[in-house]
């Protein structure tokens, strides 16, 4: 059979199973490696842009944060506050949709996704949202439209034929419970658009993630595909369905956890302290039967350990592919990261090393 039908059907076929999502010449690797935002470390994150580049870079999956329109379509932003992400400042015909609103008790002043149609939004153009941070991805700016979910699935299978390895979407709800109150709940439509990929299986190249408990379980109930719950150092989830992050990261709250999820998405601090102390984080979690994909790996001093920084720069450049080994060796089964090309050498690495 020639590499050339091979891709036909690929393209052609709506379903296959995880690591049958086209014949792959390379297995998915047991640690996976997430582009986070897409490969927001080197083009504006949530675009196609940054999402092609993780590809190109060996992630296994990209990151789709989503949020609503107000016709009800589900597009890739980091939050719905659009401020610090477009150009919708510099758009007078939007100028009265700025205003100011609560949400998961922040007060914040913009402009916002929920207030646009998915055509409005379309007329908008993607830009940096770290300019001092990453000035060099600022040369990009204007030329992104925003995504949407669909836009970021055709993109995972077009490239997954292409490069004949499977290509996974990992999509995060963004503050579902405030979504929900205003009319735009997201599990329907993330539910309905999975299912018109084909991905509704438990083996499906998806994983679905939120700061929320309550609507996981929902989800629990809708979907197959693995459910990750995401936490956030001593902080409490937006739905108050328990009291805090920490109270989770015990070995009781990991076994409530893996009732209705697969796995943990924790900050780095949660595993690992500054100084390279180790929690138990990781032994509980596997002894509940839960995967752990820790975010966010990034490249910038600011961002790093203190003992991986390099200079005083905040946004220079440290040993981010250090800062991976340690937690790789730590055993975690995945991370997210900004700059995939460097987190796959180190996992690659890393599973060289240890004969894996």
């Amino acid at each position: 059979m020639t590499r050339l039908l091979l891709l036909a059907m690929a393209l052609m076929a709506p379903a296959f199973a995880f690591g049958q999502e086209m014949p792959m010449d390379k297995p998915v690797p047991r640690i996976i490696v997430i582009g986070h935002r897409g490969a927001s470390g080197e083009r504006p994150e949530h675009t196609l842009l940054a999402y092609q580049r993780a590809i190109d870079q060996g992630a296994d999956f990209i990151e789709p944060d989503l949020v609503p329109t107000k016709d009800g379509v589900l597009v890739a932003r980091h939050e719905n506050a659009i401020t610090d992400t477009t150009d919708v400042a510099a758009h007078p015909e939007f100028a009265a949709r700025k205003t100011t609103k609560t949400i998961d008790g922040q007060t914040i002043t913009g402009w916002f996704t929920e207030d646009f149609t998915l055509a409005e939004l379309k007329t908008l153009r993607a830009k940096e949202r770290l300019p001092k941070i990453r000035p060099g991805n600022t040369s990009y700016d204007g030329q992104a439209t925003i995504p949407t979910l669909d836009e970021v699935i055709a993109l995972a299978k077009r490239e997954a034929a292409r490069l004949h390895r499977t290509i996974g979407i990992y999509p995060e709800t963004k503050h579902p419970s405030y979504f929900a109150s205003i009319g735009l709940p997201l599990e329907a439509r993330l539910v309905a658009a999975l299912k018109a990929a084909g991905w509704d299986r438990a083996d499906a190249p998806v994983f679905i993630q939120s700061f929320e408990v309550n609507n996981l379980k929902q989800l629990k109930t809708m979907t197959k595909v693995p459910l990750i719950q995401l936490m956030a150092g001593s902080q409490g989830p937006a739905d108050h369905a328990v009291a805090s992050y920490k109270e989770m990261a015990t070995p009781a709250g990991l076994q409530a956890i893996a009732a209705y999820a697969t796995g943990i998405g924790p900050e780095l601090g949660q595993i690992l302290d500054p100084d390279g102390t180790a929690s138990t984080l990781v032994a509980d979690a596997h002894a509940a039967g839960l995967k752990l994909h820790p975010w966010t790996f990034r490249a910038e001093n600011l961002f790093l350990m203190p003992s991986y920084r390099v200079g005083t720069d905040p946004a220079g450049h440290g040993r981010l592919a250090d800062e991976i080994a340690a937690f790789l060796v730590a055993g975690i089964d995945g991370f997210f990261t900004d700059f995939p090309s460097i987190g796959v050498a180190a996992r690659d690495n890393f599973l060289m090393t240890n004969g894996r």
